[in-house]
């Protein structure tokens, strides 16, 4: 991490590359809502894609996109290959919202853009502290900030979530 303050930093300070590989451009993200899921192909939470796919759909239009950021460090859940996760998300969930490199999500190798999620006391809702399963998920603000963190158990559709992301839209 740089030696910026991590109060001042925000999400865009972090590279990540997309699912095939290319360097994700936060441009594109900036002065949007987004809200970053760590995403498995083999959970039990799995079926959430449809709902963050709903999300996506219905507030696309307002400023607003889901980030998935697969990883195979929770039940090794996620085992897939780049076109093997694409090909799955899109063909069972009809995904259109953007999807990362696999990342590693927890202990000394977590990916700088999770363990700065991590290390955030949202604004909101949620505490600080390692991820705990898949299909995490942080909404971030317009500005690039960690607003409320919800954990796995917490549905695309959940009142608690859905409160939060009209309140910063």
């Amino acid at each position: 991490m740089s030696t910026e303050s991590i109060t001042n930093q925000t999400i865009y300070d972090f590279p990540i590359h997309t699912l095939m590989g290319e360097p994700l451009e936060w441009d594109h993200f900036k002065g949007k809502v987004v809200l970053i899921v760590t995403v498995a192909s083999k959970c039990g939470f799995t079926r959430q894609y449809k709902g963050l796919q709903s999300l996506y759909e219905k507030y696309s239009d307002r400023g607003f996109v889901v980030l998935g950021v697969p990883s195979n460090d929770f039940g090794r859940q996620e085992p897939g290959s780049p076109e093997e996760i694409q090909t799955f998300c899109q063909r069972n969930y009809g995904v259109t919202f953007p999807i990362t490199e696999k990342v590693i999500a927890k202990g000394d190798q977590i990916h700088p853009l999770l363990a700065f999620l991590t290390n955030q006391k949202p604004v909101s809702y949620g505490k600080p502290g390692k991820i705990s399963w898949n299909f995490s998920k942080f909404l971030i603000n317009r500005s690039g900030q960690l607003d409320a963190r919800y954990s796995s158990m917490t549905s695309p559709d959940s009142g608690k979530l859905l409160k939060s992301l009209e309140n910063i839209l």
